[in-house]
């Protein structure tokens, strides 16, 4: 007895002996601290944990310790720098033992913990967790199972209150985001009030007004990258200290940070809560919220950019405006609308260059065409189907007419100005009348639809639950219901919010106003001119019954929709009827002139042919 003692008591030294023998091989002393980690007071501090592995070590005759620590990172997730480096020394073979504080250190996922468990016991690694009276090296513990499992329900429940506690902030108007965005800083007084960065705020109306110009992001960015403009990264990391993850160019915008920027409502002062969710709290991924289930407050801080600019710009991107074969972007792109089919128009702009052998072997350059089509027209002709028509429309009109319409409406404005705000407030009134007994006859009718077919659907249940119905018939008409009432509901959803709006909202002439007294020449039609007059044209298709091309152009100005300028009907005076004549005599001649270059050329092809 005395000698099986004595060789078990042999085994245990040599075994221990060869645990503690450290000439080589590392001690992992691993150290995590999250946010959550730190609302627990110092006891989790990575200062603690030091001290706590340093202590354990020593009294235990661990030696050749280094640390390997993760400062500010969730336990959740597993690619951390310090725990990456530690197994990457793991796997090499040159840790022997690693040591934590307890297991919630290592990490909070049951499985991935369980992973990492597993590497360390294929790498002859001996785990050792302080608080918790786990080592490896006394074989296997079933309690730390169900501490792994007690760690991860805590990430858990503290993940749905974090949720709850930010529900009940965002629901009263309180900023969800950890940092103010760019161009704001926090107050600091108080944390939930926004102040205006004047550094960054000069970039961000910058960005703003080459938007209302009729640049895209992509041209932002270039030119800002141009001027050497600091990208936000760069500027927090030199105003804040922070770490700039992105790339070293300190300059380097790019389209997609332009285009986020521009499409924020906290630049008009609103704060915007519930953008996006996290599936999970394993999760670093965020989702986008549909646009309905965020909670939008307005005017809750200093706006940098003023509403009618904003509304503009988001108008102006709705429109993709890419440069074509000449170099640049039509700024009309997006404001051309079919009568007929009321879609947007295409724009059109071709270098066309002739070489006509037969004329000496001079080169002709033609114009450049530029003109708007119908879009429907357009592509149902790639289809062999044709649709709508052409409604073709030369820009250098269209401009025209913008232009001679802004001057009218302008100086009408200016020499009546009270006479102008009476007849809007008249139109409007009555344009929302029509308007809203419209859609509240639609808004009715569909609920009581709505109303029928929960009805129906009781009665097909009934009818399937007796057997009068069967499974298949009764999953067919279910699904046809429950789709025509989502429909329903989708439109009086629509319908209300249009009520709401024009019970609201009244027309703001003096807005338009505002943009008239801004303007004191009007000799050439710039892009913000006319982003800030015109809403949309309307084009119908050109008339030609009476011998002459008539085309019917409308434009809708911004605020005030269609006006059109009183005139009074003066007689025209004989020199101006001597002109029309000579105009028609004239468009008689070109007409003549077009049909016979048109037999000449078809004649030439068919005698090639």
């Amino acid at each position: 007895m005395f000698d099986v003692q004595y060789a078990a008591d042999v085994q245990d030294c040599r075994k221990e002996a060869e645990m503690n023998k450290r000439t080589t091989k590392i001690t992992a002393l691993y150290e995590r601290l999250s946010r959550d980690d730190e609302l627990e007071g110092e006891s989790n501090s990575i200062t603690n944990q030091k001290q706590i592995l340093e202590t354990y070590a020593r009294q235990h005759g661990f030696t050749n310790c280094v640390h390997f620590t993760d400062d500010g990172v969730t336990g959740t997730s597993f690619n951390r720098p310090g725990l990456n480096a530690m197994l990457e020394e793991v796997k090499a073979g040159n840790i022997a033992v690693c040591i934590v504080k307890d297991q919630s250190r290592i990490g909070r996922d049951v499985l991935e913990v369980g992973l990492l468990k597993r590497t360390f016991e294929e790498n002859n690694v001996r785990f050792i967790a302080a608080n918790d009276n786990l080592d490896t090296a006394n074989g296997f513990d079933i309690m730390s199972i169900f501490r792994d499992v007690f760690n991860e329900w805590y990430v858990a429940d503290t993940s749905k209150k974090i949720k709850a506690s930010a529900r009940s902030r965002g629901s009263v108007g309180k900023p969800l985001s950890y940092n103010a965005i760019y161009g704001y800083v926090k107050s600091p007084d108080d944390k939930n009030v926004w102040l205006i960065d004047p550094e960054a705020a000069d970039v961000v109306r910058k960005i703003f007004g080459m938007a209302f110009n009729g640049m895209g992001p992509y041209q932002i960015a270039r030119n800002l990258s141009a001027t050497k403009v600091e990208k936000p990264s760069a500027y927090f990391a030199r105003t804040k200290g922070w770490i700039d993850s992105s790339s070293g160019e300190p300059y380097a915008w790019n389209g997609g940070t332009v285009a986020a920027i521009l499409k924020k409502p906290e630049y008009v002062g609103h704060t915007v809560n519930f953008r996006t969710r996290k599936e999970s709290y394993k999760s670093r991924k965020f989702t986008y919220n549909p646009k309905e289930d965020w909670k939008i407050f307005e005017d809750t801080h200093p706006a940098i950019i003023d509403i009618e600019t904003f509304e503009t710009v988001q108008r102006l991107r709705g429109t993709p405006r890419r440069a074509d074969s000449c170099g640049e972007a039509n700024p009309l792109t997006g404001l051309l609308y079919c009568a007929n089919c009321g879609k947007k128009m295409y724009n059109s702009r071709q270098k066309n260059t002739h070489y006509d052998e037969r004329r000496f072997g001079r080169v002709y350059k033609h114009k450049v065409a530029n003109f708007y089509i119908c879009s429907t027209n357009s592509l149902s002709k790639g289809v062999f189907s044709e649709k709508c028509s052409q409604h073709y429309i030369r820009t250098e009109v269209v401009r025209e007419l913008i232009l001679d319409s802004i001057k009218n409406i302008s100086d009408y404005v200016r020499e009546n100005e009270s006479v102008f705000v009476e007849k809007i407030r008249e139109t409007s009134a009555i344009r929302q009348e029509e308007t809203v007994k419209v859609s509240k006859r639609k808004f009715v009718q569909n609920e009581r639809r709505i109303i029928e077919l929960d009805k129906l659907f009781k009665k097909i249940y009934e009818d399937n639950a007796t057997g009068r119905l069967n499974d298949r018939r009764f999953e067919q008409l279910s699904d046809e219901y429950e789709r025509e009432q989502a429909e329903l509901e989708t439109q009086n959803a629509a319908l209300q919010a249009e009520i709401d709006a024009f019970t609201a909202n009244s027309v703001k002439a003096d807005r338009f106003i505002e943009i008239v007294r801004r303007y004191t020449e009007f000799d050439v039609l710039t892009t913000p001119m006319l982003n800030e007059f015109v809403e949309k044209v309307i084009v119908h298709e050109a008339d030609k019954s009476s011998g002459e091309r008539v085309q019917e152009v409308y434009i809708v100005f911004n605020f005030i929709g269609r006006f059109d300028v009183p005139r009074e009907e003066i007689p025209p005076t004989p020199e101006e009827l001597a002109e029309q004549e000579k105009r028609r005599e004239k468009l008689a001649k070109q007409r003549e002139s077009n049909r016979r270059w048109y037999e000449r050329k078809k004649a030439e092809r068919i005698a090639i042919m």
